[in-house]
Order: C-alpha cells, then structure tokens, then sequence
C-alpha cells in the first residue's frame, strides 16, 4: 500500500529569503505581473501554508486597480486607489516582490508624504457583479464630486464644505495665501449645513 503523502501545515510567518523580509497573514504584498512592463499586482495575504515538500504557498484576496473594474477609472478615483475584491487565489510565495501598504482613505490623507508602495481603498469590488460597497459616497464642492486625494481642495469655514479652488474661481496659489475661505453661499450668512448627498459609484 503506497504511503499517503503528509497534509499542508500552516505557517505563522515566513522570512522570504531575496530580501529577508518577515510576510504574515494580513500582510499587504506586491505581485509579479505576467507582462514585466504592468505594475504588480497588490494583494492581502489571507494564509500562508508549507506542503510535504516545502514548497510554500500563500492564499491572497486580489486588490483591483479601477481600470480593472467594470465601469473603469473615474475622475474621483486616487491614482494609489485600490478595490478589496472577493477574488482569492492560490500563489507560489517566490512570486511576491515586496511588501506594501494598504491605508484606509481617512489614514492615506493624513500621511505627510505618500511613498511608492503607499495604496488606500475605501471601497471592496464584487468580481462577479461589478457591485461595489459602499455604493455611494459623499460628494463636495460646486462639482458635487466624491473627494480625490490627489486633487487640491479648500475647506469654507462656514458650511465646512470642501471645495476645488478652479470651481470657485481661484487658483491654487491664491487659495494657499488665503487665511480664512468662505464659499459663495456662506458669503451673506452662515449656511446651517451642506447637504447630505450621495454619489453612486
């Protein structure tokens, strides 16, 4: 009777050898893509597992680029924005280049400086569907357009509303040399509030 062969054993943690970097379950990784000319693939290490011949491999959950999605890139979209998809897959742990970081929105605008393996998502993608969740957003400025992190914005100091300062009529410059910004309609009195709108994305 042949021997059956040993089960998988599941890792806590793995030194990749290239660069001597610790990955773990959780970790945010950076993929080899099949055309050396494409950016790699971003992906969440979900497990991490050695099988009888110590060939270690690692269940990674799938971040998709905008353009990867149904709908494509918006104008709203950050050019580090990622999507959280539901698309697991199985992958050989020599084929990860590094590891990355995925910020959630609020946190990617708080860092100083944005570094090339600095990513932030704020919405997850169903493959299947196209759907994403949220499926809507909140909008500011006269554009009435979900917030780009990469796009320079004001904030009225009346309705705390977040505006870009070519949809008020200003450039860049002249709004960094502003000490206060009141938009149009909190000119004449105080407004009580923006309006809660949404935007489907």
């Amino acid at each position: 009777m042949a021997k059956s062969k040993p089960g998988k054993k599941e890792l806590a943690s793995f030194t990749m050898h290239r660069t001597n970097t610790v990955l773990k379950p959780g970790d945010c990784v950076l993929m080899r893509p099949c055309d050396a000319g494409n950016p790699p693939y971003v992906a969440k290490v979900e497990k991490i597992e050695s099988d009888y011949r110590n060939i270690v491999k690692v269940l990674v959950r799938w971040y998709y680029r905008p353009e990867e999605s149904v709908g494509g890139r918006g104008v709203f979209h950050g050019s580090k924005e990622l999507f959280l998809s539901d698309h697991y897959d199985v992958q050989r742990v020599e084929t990860i280049e590094g590891k990355c970081y995925v910020h959630t929105f609020k946190n990617y605008a708080k860092i100083p400086t944005v570094g090339r393996d600095d990513y932030f998502c704020r919405f997850e993608y169903n493959v299947a569907t196209g759907r994403f969740t949220p499926d809507r957003v909140a909008v500011y400025c006269k554009c009435e357009m979900p917030v780009n992190p990469d796009d320079f914005m004001v904030r009225c100091e009346g309705c705390n509303d977040w505006f870009h300062p070519s949809c008020v009529d200003l450039t860049i410059e002249e709004v960094k040399k502003l000490d206060h910004f009141l938009c149009s309609d909190c000119i004449p009195e105080d407004d009580d509030g923006r309006l809660s709108d949404s935007f489907p994305v």
